[in-house]
């Protein structure tokens, strides 16, 4: 279903796991051309500011079959238990909500500022835990900008202190990541893609019983770079 044998681990400057080639090829282009188009506006959140430029949509009537299926999928019990057996992650549980999730869109001039996710789910009173990204966009180039930063914790100042790692968004690539390691991660410099191009991704999150030491967050944290 999902191709997770070839995994990338690194927990510098936080654990994560890239996985290339996840999705079967076929049905990786079909779902980057099930997109919505960037201009719709029916079910779309637009966020605009320094803190993002892109479009979301978690609607799961608006997907259409196979991207509703490959959602389902992710979010099925055998995938989430196969990621707990890969992450040691236990208990782990899906939000089936999507809540911050589902389709992420930039164009041109979309961003992400540095940021820590959310801590508490809003509505399931479980800590956020795992983030899965899947890229989706045909023949990327990394030179329009949009590589994933992660940085590493200043613990005396809580704020983010150096840039690690810059994952690029390569189509049908993904990334899974913890979100409990002062994990800050996004892409504050604006891209630049061509017309008819976006920076697409699916986002999927997933969560476990909240800690002794979870950070009582329940919105993200962002910081300008």
């Amino acid at each position: 279903m999902f191709n997770t044998h070839d995994l990338d681990f690194s927990s510098d400057p936080f654990n994560h796991w890239v996985m290339d080639n996840f999705l079967d090829i076929k049905d990786a282009k079909e779902l980057s051309h099930q997109f919505i188009d960037y201009e719709s506006s029916e079910d779309v959140v637009h966020y605009q500011g320094w803190i993002a430029e892109k479009k979301t949509c978690n609607v799961w009537n608006r997907f259409p079959a196979l991207t509703y299926k490959t959602f389902s999928n992710l979010l099925s019990m055998g995938f989430v238990n196969h990621l707990s057996a890969i992450t040691g992650v236990t208990p782990l549980y899906p939000d089936i909500g999507l809540h911050g999730g589902g389709w992420h869109m930039h164009q041109s001039g979309g961003n992400l500022a540095l940021h820590l996710d959310y801590s508490i789910h809003p509505k399931l009173n479980l800590q956020r835990k795992l983030n899965l990204i899947i890229y989706l966009e045909e023949d990327y180039d990394p030179n329009w900008g949009g590589g994933l930063e992660l940085w590493s914790h200043d613990e005396e100042n809580n704020k983010p202190l150096e840039k690690v790692k810059v994952i690029e968004p390569k189509f049908n690539r993904a990334i899974l990541f913890d979100t409990t390691q002062n994990s800050w991660h996004g892409f504050p410099d604006p891209i630049q893609v061509p017309d008819g191009k976006m920076r697409k991704s699916f986002a999927v999150y997933y969560m476990t019983d909240i800690t002794s030491t979870a950070v009582d967050r329940f919105k993200a944290r962002y910081v300008k770079n």
